[in-house]
């Protein structure tokens, strides 16, 4: 069983760094209710199907892609871009930078990361909550919503965070990025399961989309 932490390689991660560079304001860049209004949103869209074109094609042509039958593989499906998922979080940091968090792996196994802080935002009109993760020099959210196992894949999604844009108090979350693991495409990869609290009541109609890839 071949684990598997995070999806994005590093050339995603990268791409996704170069989004948040490119639409990211340190000055006025939010409205009352959270939305981050720094951004030309067709730029944005545009610039979101771009870099999902490029997934594509890693996945269809790249030897380190899950998809194991690629000659049939149509591309990932996807919800709109959509700017009013993309939303500023008011952190709240551990004061124990010691805390750790046991993540139970699709495999049954284990691992443990730093719980860095908690992000508090406004969605869809809904105060929400959600635990940021850190294993080596990446920040995450793994995470369920109303679309899980329903829209979207059942084992939940990750966005990763770039970590010169986090601070002691805030951070951009951008639900557009939300991204399935490997094990959503093959079985013979283990993903971290969402922690329990990382469950969002409202339905995030925004990221990756789930169908299964034979």
């Amino acid at each position: 069983m071949i684990k598997n932490r995070f999806f994005l390689t590093g050339l995603f991660l990268l791409a996704l760094i170069v989004l948040y560079y490119t639409f990211f304001d340190g000055g006025n860049m939010t409205s009352a209710d959270g939305l981050d209004e720094s951004i030309n949103p067709e730029t944005y869209r545009q610039q979101v199907d771009e870099q999902r074109k490029k997934k594509d094609n890693f996945l269809q042509t790249d030897s380190q892609s899950p998809i194991t039958d690629k000659t049939a593989f149509k591309g990932l499906i996807y919800f709109k871009p959509d700017p009013a998922y993309r939303v500023k979080a008011r952190l709240e940091p551990f004061a124990d930078k010691t805390q750790k968090l046991v993540v139970r792996m699709s495999d049954g196994s284990e691992e443990v990361y730093d719980k860095f802080a908690h992000a508090v935002f406004s969605l869809n009109g809904e105060a929400c909550r959600l635990l940021i993760v850190k294993l080596g020099n990446t920040y995450s959210i793994l995470f369920r919503d109303a679309t899980s196992n329903k829209e979207t894949y059942g084992g939940g999604r990750y966005i990763e965070l770039d970590p010169d844009q986090l601070t002691d108090n805030h951070a951009i979350i951008d639900f557009n990025t939300a991204y399935n693991p490997y094990c959503a495409y093959n079985p013979t990869y283990a993903c971290p399961i969402p922690p329990a609290e990382n469950t969002l009541p409202i339905a995030v109609k925004a990221g990756e989309k789930y169908t299964k890839q034979e």
